[in-house]
């Protein structure tokens, strides 16, 4: 884990509230970037957006750590999920006819 990194004088709550919100946060400048590409005529700046990528992912393990839980597991949690949501594979007709 990265603790290294994180705020020593955040306890656990605010670890957890700072890594919500920093999730939101890098979301929402990666989705700008994106947002710049499709409707403003910039080009896709791949660099940038791989800068946030990595924001958001330092706040996933922020997060993860603040509840006490693997990232590893998280993940894997995650994937397991979606094989038994999509078994075949995705396709919009399953994602439309979900039944959980």
């Amino acid at each position: 884990m990265h603790q290294k990194t994180l705020n020593p004088d955040l306890d656990q709550k605010d670890v957890l509230i700072n890594g919500v919100m920093g999730l939101c946060g890098e979301s929402g400048e990666a989705i700008d970037i994106v947002k710049k590409h499709l409707h403003q005529g910039h080009a896709l700046d791949r660099e940038h957006l791989k800068e946030e990528l990595g924001d958001i992912a330092w706040y996933l393990a922020s997060t993860s750590y603040a509840l006490g839980l693997d990232l590893d597991d998280v993940l894997s949690a995650n994937i397991a999920k979606l094989k038994r949501r999509f078994p075949e594979g995705f396709s919009t007709e399953a994602s439309e006819n979900r039944q959980d």
